[in-house]
């Protein structure tokens, strides 16, 4: 009976997944205004100004916890 239920959903989820698969080949998107908004040099330095902003914290916590080391007598 199990073995029935799980054969059941499993084509049940198989047709679903094949009429959305060509639904969506169908209805081609356009996204050409969106990936011609920025450039690859926006994306380089956002990622940059992240790790800029990580490391700052890295910094500043490894710092802080040196100077507490210092005032414990660690």
């Amino acid at each position: 009976m199990k073995l029935k239920q799980l054969l059941s959903a499993t084509v049940l989820t198989a047709g679903v997944v094949a009429a959305t698969a060509s639904q969506t080949a169908s209805a081609a998107i356009d996204l050409t205004t969106i990936t011609g908004a920025f450039t690859a040099a926006d994306v380089v330095a956002g990622i940059l100004a992240i790790g800029a902003v990580l490391a700052t914290i890295y910094a500043t916590s490894k710092a802080a916890s040196m100077v507490l080391g210092m005032i414990r007598g660690r």
